[in-house]
Order: C-alpha cells, then sequence, then structure tokens
C-alpha cells in the first residue's frame, strides 16, 4: 500500500505531542493493575495460577484519546488528552460469568475505572468468548496426557509411540460451529523443532465448556482417516484389528528435515550497509523525524505495530495506519484444519514480537527498541530490541536520465527509505511488518509473512486440499488475510479505510495484490492490482 503527497518546506524540530499516542509504561501498567485489586471489589487471581473459574486481569493497554480532543491539542494549542488505559477482565468467579472492558484513569495514578463493554459491543461479552491463557493450554495438555491417552494405552504405545512428552498439539479455532461452544480439535504433532511439519495423524476433540476442568472431556477422536467417539473407542478398536495403521518415522529431535539449521555452509560474509556519518533519522520518546517527515509510532499488544500523526515537511497526511489482524482460513480433509479460521490477534501481534537478531533481522546499524506489555500475566513482560528503525538503500534511483545524442549528460537522484520493522511470531507463522518512509512524499505498509506452515496429515483424497511436503505431511491450502487500518482528514472530508491484502495458498493458487493509494492534491484513487 503506498500513500504520497507533495507536503510544505518547513523544517520538523522534535516536541513532545506524540506522548498522547505513546504506549504504557512497566509502571503505569503496574498503578492499573493495582487500582482494580482494591477497587473491583472481587478477588483477582494472577492469569498463570487462574483457574476458568476465576476471576483475573487478562490485559491492560492504551486506551487511544478521542480523535478530536487529541487534533485540539496538536493543532489548536488544546488541553492535554487524559491519559487512560483499557482493560479486559474476566470474571469467571461470579453467577454471570463474563468479559468485561474498563477504562482506567488517569495515568499515573488511577482513581476511576469506568466499564464500556456494552458501549463498545451492545451489550455484556459472554464468558464462552474469552480469549484462552496459557494456563488453559498447559491444563488441557495435562488432560489428554494423565486422563485421556491412558485410556489407550495399546494404540497410544504401538501406534503413536507416546512416551509422556514427545507430543505436542495446536489448536484449532474457532472452538466449534455455533455460538457458545467450546470444542477444541487438537492436532497432535511430534514434539521436535518445527513440529508444525511433523504430524502424526491423531486429532482429538475436546469440550472445555464447563468451568469445572474435572468435567471436560474428549467428544471425538479422529485418525488416519477415521472418526472414533473417545479414546476408549479407539483402543477397541485398535484390538480388534480395525483401526487403519500409517506407522509414521520417529523424527530426529532437531527435526530432519524440518531443521532451520543451513544445509549448505555460507559463502563468507555477505554485504552489509554502513553510514558514512551519524544517522539521518533522529528518535526521541516515540517520536521518529526523518528527512521532512515525523511520526509517532507504538506497539499495541494485540494487534502490532502502529504510527500516528504522520507528517511530511510539516503537513500531516494521515492521522493514523495500524494493522487490524492477520487472518488465516484452512482447508483440508482432516477434521481440524477443515474448521480452522485463524485471528491472529487473539494470540497477541504485539505480544509475540520478540528480540529482532542484529544482521540477519535488521542491519546491525539499526536503531533496537524495547517494548513492555501487559497481557495473559501477573507483572509487566518486556520485548527486548522488538522494534527496529534503520535507513537503507532504495536499490533504485528516484528519476535518472542518459542521453547521449550530440552532447551526453545524465542526471539522477539516488533514493533512500526509513523503515520502521517489528516480527510477530504467531505459533507456526512469522509475520515481518514494515512501515516504510520515502524521501518523495510515499509512504508504504508491506507485510513479508515467513516461518512454517501449517500441516494436516496425509491420507485418502488428500491432494485434492494442498501439496504433499512429505511422506505423512500435507500442505494444507489456505488464504491469508491482512487488515490495515488508515485514517485520514482529505480537506473537510475524514477518511476511514480498512484496507486488506491476500495471498492464497496451496495447490497451484497464489496470489500478491497490491493497493495504492494516492493523495497528490488529486481525486481520491483506489486501485486493485492483481
Amino acid at each position: 500500500m503506498l500513500w504520497e503527497r507533495q507536503g510544505s518546506s518547513e523544517e520538523t524540530a522534535h516536541n513532545d505531542h506524540s506522548l498522547v499516542f505513546d504506549d504504557l509504561t512497566p509502571k503505569e501498567m503496574v498503578q492499573v493493575k493495582r487500582y482494580l485489586e482494591y477497587n473491583l471489589g472481587v478477588p483477582l487471581v494472577d492469569p498463570p495460577q487462574a483457574k476458568p473459574s476465576d476471576n483475573c486481569i487478562y490485559s491492560i493497554v492504551l486506551q487511544l484519546p478521542p480523535k478530536a480532543e487529541v487534533l485540539e491539542f496538536l493543532d489548536h494549542q488544546g488541553i492535554r488528552p487524559t491519559r487512560e488505559a483499557l482493560t479486559v477482565v474476566y470474571f469467571g468467579n461470579q453467577k454471570d460469568p463474563n468479559v468485561t472492558e474498563y477504562v482506567v484513569g488517569p495515568l499515573p495514578k488511577p482513581t476511576y475505572h469506568q466499564d464500556v463493554t456494552v458501549q463498545k459491543y451492545g451489550g455484556k461479552v459472554p464468558y464462552y468468548r474469552r480469549f484462552l491463557l496459557k494456563m488453559d493450554l498447559i491444563r488441557i495438555f495435562l488432560f489428554l496426557a494423565i486422563n485421556e491417552y491412558s485410556k489407550a494405552p495399546n494404540f497410544m504405545h504401538k501406534v503413536i509411540g507416546f512416551d509422556g512428552i514427545n507430543l505436542i498439539f495446536m489448536l484449532a479455532l474457532p472452538p466449534g460451529l455455533k455460538s457458545g461452544d467450546r470444542k477444541i480439535w487438537l492436532c497432535q504433532f511430534q514434539n521436535v523443532f518445527g513440529y508444525h511439519v511433523h504430524p502424526v495423524g491423531l486429532e482429538v476433540q475436546v469440550d472445555i465448556s464447563s468451568l469445572d476442568i474435572s468435567q471436560w472431556k474428549v467428544v471425538k477422536v479422529f485418525y488416519n482417516g477415521q472418526y472414533f467417539e473417545d479414546m476408549g473407542d479407539i483402543e477397541r478398536q485398535y484390538n480388534q484389528g480395525q483401526v487403519k495403521v500409517a506407522k509414521v518415522k520417529k523424527a530426529p529431535l532437531n527435526g530432519g528435515y524440518s531443521s532451520l539449521k543451513p544445509r549448505v555452509p555460507p559463502k563468507g560474509q555477505g554485504p552489509l550497509q554502513y553510514e558514512p556519518r551519524e544517522p539521518r533519522y533522529s528518535i526521541k520518546n516515540n517520536q521518529v523525524i526523518f528527512m521532512g517527515w515525523s511520526f509517532a509510532f507504538g506497539m499495541d499488544a494485540n494487534r502490532g505495530p502502529r504510527i500516528f500523526d504522520l507528517r511530511f515537511k510539516g503537513e500531516r497526511i494521515v492521522y493514523e495506519i495500524s494493522i487490524q489482524d492477520a487472518s488465516a482460513h484452512y482447508g483440508s480433509n482432516n477434521p481440524a484444519l477443515m474448521l480452522t479460521r485463524y485471528m491472529d490477534i487473539s494470540w497477541g501481534l504485539g505480544y509475540n514480537s520478540f528480540t529482532l537478531t542484529q544482521g540477519v533481522d535488521c542491519p546491525y546499524l539499526a536503531t533496537y527498541l524495547d517494548r513492555h506489555y501487559f497481557i495473559d500475566s501477573s507483572s509487566p513482560v518486556t520485548r527486548k530490541n522488538s522494534i527496529c528503525i534503520f535507513e537503507q538503500n532504495a536499490e533504485m534511483p528516484v528519476r535518472r536520465h542518459y542521453t547521449s545524442i550530440l552532447i551526453p549528460f545524465y542526471g539522477a537522484l539516488a533514493d533512500s527509505v526509513l523503515v520502521l520493522r517489528a516480527i510477530s511470531s504467531v505459533s507456526n507463522y512469522d509475520y515481518i511488518w514494515d512501515f516504510i518512509f520515502h524521501q518523495n512524499g510515499a509512504v508504504q505498509v508491506r507485510i513479508h509473512p515467513s516461518g512454517y506452515i501449517q500441516s494436516s496429515f496425509y491420507f485418502g483424497d488428500a491432494r485434492e486440499f494442498g501439496n504433499r511436503v512429505e511422506e505423512w505431511t500435507l500442505g494444507t491450502i489456505h488464504t491469508h488475510n491482512i487488515q490495515y487500518k488508515v485514517d485520514m482528514d482529505i480537506g473537510d472530508f475524514i477518511c476511514r479505510l480498512n484496507m486488506s491484502m491476500r495471498l492464497c495458498i496451496g495447490g497451484n493458487s497464489r496470489a500478491r495484490p497490491v493497493i495504492q493509494l494516492s493523495l497528490a492534491r488529486k481525486p481520491l484513487q483506489l486501485a486493485n492490482l492483481w
């Protein structure tokens, strides 16, 4: 996506106005947590210890001020907007379990909290819509390993080779086919590096709707094309010789074919970039200035990196550019992935942005910044060096011309860009998010997917649903959708666009759309180029 507009020639200097968009500090998060513990009037349990039947604070993030208040402050010397936090609280320990959102403020010393759930969603959010906690995943694993797999000892030992720790699962979401369901299919894989492409053929559907963990139960089992009622049923049929066995070879701990270790030794040091003098960009607090550009940046725990108050030569061209979600829709002849519709904000695109590796994820000379989060934890979590900012050669001149007739002459203008980058590692996927700023007044957003594919067990008509990548591994057909929000004012009009990029993978289908938006003092044009 590309936005371009000519700006004025005014020079830009740092100020502290960008702090209205600044992410919460660890100290502010702790203050909000303590305030809620003393003022909600109910017992709260930290998420790492919380059971489904407990109350807990799931997340604490920045509550963005109303745009009108921010613009009054930025453009008309108005009052600085009140700094507030948005919290999500799970209420499992009450007569009517639900999920509630509170706005807490003012920061840094809160004195009030306001329930905004009905205002935002039109009613209370039912408890079954809550995101799973990390502790829920651990409890599901223990439930299967201790309570359920023991009901099929022969099958699990002789066919799957289960030894208590050599299996790992991936969730198929959403958890059911109708509102209110909490029945989750779990795909079982060998617990090795790159396990995402080592399915063993066993999938189990677990009903976790009860807030009493002892009431969880297996409601369906699938193995190599056959459905069974429960683990006891697959054990009975296996002992009677009625299970079609597909013996999967045990993978080495490094994953074998899924290992990320290079197959060929590197041939010397690759090219490096350098800065002849100091960097041509500057960063103060959460504000960046570069060659006429200025903008504020942040990282939402759920949605990932975002920028605000984007100006070119002093003129605001975009109020906000932010990721909204990254979804993936699958198809397969296995029950788990035939139902899977992932919405990756449920895992936390910002929270799952980890330390970037110098010289690989970003250039050595990039500026690396830490981010802080409070989500599914008992205290703030710091992700060291999880955002990088750097200038790089654009590898293409802005313009050039050479004339060889009569009097030869040559003219050209080199181009370099500023890049703000973060990488979200969500289960098997790695999303590389780039915000790119060109010297001609164009801003571009780019997403580069990496990581591992999500796979299914290969059996039957599997080739109708993707490609065979190993003997028992199907690379399943799926579609990625990346949604961005663009909030900008054009003259007297407010324009909020939800841009979407789509990438289809599997079979022979592949599409790479480019969406371009021009803002060069002419009618707004939106073009889809496939």
